[in-house]
């Protein structure tokens, strides 16, 4: 969960986000290291003394800031590729969910299991209670075990949404006649807030997103009591 004023990314919740804030981290070093050489650059050529140093011919020069630049871009690619990989890759998923976007609401059906679908709405800033959050709760939470890999199919029923979750490093578009996926794991327990990424109309910043993570047995027994409510 984000704080007042927070410039960081949020604590990351999912190992797909801490890869990212590694990558991150690791791309941010980089560009500090070229800025400092390039303002160090600048200065000495304002004190004249870079080009009355310089040791090396114009074609060698030329060569230098073609080939430097080439392997700084092999330490950015390569650790960018793995995680794009990452991101995309189904790992034998031990539960499925479907998410639909409609305007302006979230609809979730558990493809495992037939009497498990219904809509989520963002509750009414009149109709919170004490230590909710405002323009993030729901009236129905998405109830996920944690430690679990878990296939999430997105799509639309309308227009462009995008299912999004900052600390789970997920952001997906939801494509009315498209079926798009991604995967995550959740390492720990707890409530992961989101909203929709896209400018899908006017209340597009009214249909936010909460999933609630629980262990295995609290999670069986969430969908032992949806079953006999659903009979």
């Amino acid at each position: 969960m984000s704080t007042w004023g927070q410039l960081n990314f949020q604590d990351a919740a999912s190992p797909i986000m801490s890869q990212l804030i590694f990558f991150h981290d690791h791309a941010m070093l980089i560009v500090i290291l070229i800025m400092s050489f390039v303002f160090y650059s600048f200065f000495s050529l304002f004190m004249n003394t870079l080009m009355n140093n310089m040791l090396f011919e114009a074609q060698q020069i030329e060569t230098i800031w073609t080939i430097f630049p080439a392997f700084i871009l092999l330490f950015l690619a390569f650790p960018s590729l793995r995680i794009l990989y990452l991101t995309d890759e189904i790992f034998s998923p031990l539960l499925t969910l479907k998410t639909i976007g409609h305007q302006w609401y979230w609809s979730y059906q558990y493809s495992d299991f037939t009497f498990m679908e219904f809509d989520s709405y963002m509750i009414p800033s009149e109709n919170l209670i004490m230590n909710q959050f405002r323009l993030l709760e729901v009236d129905n939470r998405v109830i996920l075990p944690m430690n679990t890999n878990i296939r999430i199919l997105i799509t639309a029923a309308d227009v462009i949404h995008s299912w999004t979750i900052p600390s789970l490093g997920i952001k997906v578009d939801a494509i009315p006649g498209r079926l798009n996926q991604t995967n995550m794991t959740m390492l720990i327990p707890g409530i992961f807030y989101g909203q929709c990424s896209e400018i899908c109309g006017a209340n597009h910043s009214f249909m936010p997103i909460s999933i609630e993570t629980v262990n295995l047995l609290s999670f069986s027994n969430w969908l032992k009591t949806n079953y006999i409510m659903s009979l």
